[in-house]
């Protein structure tokens, strides 16, 4: 097994590989060797493999930008600190050192002709990380599509380096009401720019988007709902931080130039967003209140979510396009049960399988009226 003592120091902080990105073999070596590496800060992400676990926090210190996956056990534990910020900051605090990037684990791409290894399925904030950090930790699988990430690395780039092959980690597939989808695609016009939450709703609103035309994407994440639109000519081009999908989604990726990976400070940069027209933000949450206000964070008392993406993604919307909210109506709520993620000037147009509630310029009766009308009948209004 790699012996992560030789590069890693006890204490250093480590920025992981997030999601599909996650470089699962060195993450298993990490919590196997941990009593040698004690008091090393890891900032995980999104944490879909399970592979860290409550226990696990008896020699490291844990933390993520929100609870989505396995994140949620970890935060129920008490071992997880969330990072409550929107994520267009992340690469800042990164390059200032409020979050440790010591070290990075990378889960990579082989190398191309040219000897490039490309990130494969994210360059987010690994971009700034791997410009910050002492030393960079490979994991080469076999697996993981060569992309055109913003970032290419070189085998001298690497202090420490594995190779292996193994699907990428991969999120639970669950059913979506496509009615909620259905009734988001409404709004989606002939020549949108695009933006797409994590998970599976906002994903699929593309199954109703096979009539537009001249579409692009511009998001932090994009999944398979995009392969299809991309293949058909409805959408030209894609510019994301990571894809969260299948081997449909890598394979079509694989040495693609219409797909750019690029870095979380380009994708959600306010002066980027601020300059494209006709921008659409689908985002999903976990409750909308009668005001209009969101909570993506908070369950049920447990950290499931995250601030994430939304905030910078929605404002930019609210001011050069639209914004839409998909949840289901049974999550219209009189009063949130957490905390006010997105405030209600932001919120715009609330879609539930019931239709939509246009909250743009509404007084707070008039927002109620509207909300209630696509709410469930057993929303807890």
């Amino acid at each position: 097994m790699v012996d992560l003592a030789s590069v890693i120091r006890p204490g250093d902080g480590i920025i992981v590989g997030q999601a599909c990105a996650e470089p699962q073999t060195l993450v298993e070596a990490l919590v196997a060797q941990r009593p040698r590496l004690s008091g090393c800060r890891v900032f995980l992400g999104v944490n879909y493999s399970g592979i860290v676990k409550p226990s696990h926090s008896d020699h490291l210190r844990l933390a993520s930008y929100g609870g989505i996956g396995h994140n949620r056990a970890l935060s129920d534990a008490g071992v997880l600190d969330v990072l409550r910020v929107p994520y267009s900051r992340l690469g800042t605090l990164i390059r200032s050192g409020q979050i440790g990037a010591d070290v990075v684990f990378v889960q990579v791409s082989p190398p191309n002709e040219r000897g490039e290894y490309s990130l494969g399925l994210a360059a987010d904030y690994l971009v700034p990380a791997l410009e910050a950090c002492r030393t960079i930790v490979a994991e080469v699988n076999g697996q993981v599509p060569w992309t055109h990430s913003e970032r290419l690395l070189h085998a001298d780039d690497f202090d420490l380096r594995i190779e292996t092959s193994r699907p990428p980690a991969a999120a639970r597939g669950r059913a979506v009401d496509r009615a909620i989808a259905r009734h988001a695609a409404a709004f989606v016009a002939d020549g949108s720019v695009l933006e797409f939450g994590i998970g599976a709703l906002p994903d699929a609103v593309c199954e109703f988007l096979h009539e537009r035309r001249e579409l692009r994407v511009h998001s932090g994440t994009i999944g398979d709902g995009v392969v299809d639109l991309m293949r058909s000519g409805v959408v030209r081009e894609t510019d994301c931080a990571m894809l969260i999908g299948s081997r449909k989604l890598f394979d079509f990726a694989r040495d693609n130039p219409r797909i750019r990976l690029r870095s979380s400070e380009y994708t959600h940069d306010a002066g980027v967003l601020g300059r494209i027209e006709r921008f659409v933000a689908i985002n999903s949450a976990v409750e909308v209140d009668l005001q209009g206000q969101i909570n993506s964070e908070i369950a049920d008392g447990s950290y499931v979510g995250a601030i994430g993406g939304a905030p910078d993604f929605m404002s930019a919307a609210r001011k050069r396009g639209t914004s839409l909210l998909l949840i289901p109506g049974s999550r219209l709520v009189a009063r949130l049960s957490g905390p006010v993620t997105i405030p209600a000037s932001d919120a715009g147009i609330i879609v539930t399988e019931h239709g939509a509630a246009d909250l743009r310029d509404c007084e707070p009766p008039e927002r109620a009226r509207r909300l209630r009308a696509i709410a469930s009948a057993h929303a807890a209004l």
